[in-house]
């Protein structure tokens, strides 16, 4: 197999607890985790194996894996293609807070609420069953999961269709709030660098300072 072809995700994992009796897969990702700026993102993406699943966007991968052309081309398809989805977030100022760990929770409790505020889809995931697929080895949703089984599988975003999916619809919404953010937070090239410490970036903090969208306490090495 080509390291192209072994890129590409699948549904044998998550086939496998559809076999076992659940109807319902989520599948979450973050984005945003390792930036200096702005918020970290989770996304949450539900397939429904009631019926067949429609062939998924040919493109799809880990948003990692995909140019910012083809993930913003695709979204739509991403969009309309699973049950449903949700981005939540939290800001610069949470993480400084509470940490990463329960910003990623916080952010991720936000989307599955967002997720599962229809009546008639939380009834029929209490019927019928759900499994939440979380990307890494550590499950930071712990209490944040709504009382849903979760169980995390390494590389997740790169192997399971929902996974990519999740991660595809997290990371062009949080690309798209970091444009949006230029505009108000000019000097530091976010446009271009989504938060992330690029030379740009660091030249900016060296010139204009920290912002309110910075996480403060990641900068003592930078600036």
């Amino acid at each position: 197999m080509s390291s192209k072809t072994s890129q590409l995700p699948s549904l044998s994992f998550e086939q496998a607890f559809v076999d076992s009796g659940s109807r319902f897969i989520i599948g979450v990702d973050e984005v945003g985790r390792g930036s200096i700026a702005g918020p970290v993102a989770v996304g949450v993406a539900l397939l429904d194996f009631k019926e067949p699943l429609s062939p998924w966007p040919e493109s799809l991968k880990d948003s990692k894996l995909i140019s910012e052309k083809t993930r913003e081309t695709i979204y739509p398809d991403v969009a309309n293609w699973v049950r449903g989805w949700a981005v939540g977030m939290s800001s610069a100022q949470e993480i400084e807070q509470i940490g990463i760990v329960g910003a990623l929770a916080l952010a991720g409790s936000r989307a599955l609420e967002e997720l599962l505020t229809e009546s008639t889809l939380r009834s029929e995931i209490a019927s019928d069953g759900v499994q939440l697929i979380l990307d890494g080895s550590h499950n930071w949703l712990g209490s944040k999961a709504m009382g849903i089984a979760v169980v995390t599988k390494t590389k997740a975003d790169r192997d399971c269709v929902s996974v990519a999916a999740a991660s595809v619809l997290a990371k062009v919404t949080r690309d798209r709030l970091m444009v949006e953010l230029d505009a108000s937070h000019q000097g530091y090239d976010l446009a271009s660098n989504k938060g992330y410490a690029s030379a740009s970036h660091i030249e900016g903090l060296k010139k204009i300072g920290v912002s309110p969208i910075h996480r403060t306490s990641w900068l003592s090495k930078i600036i």
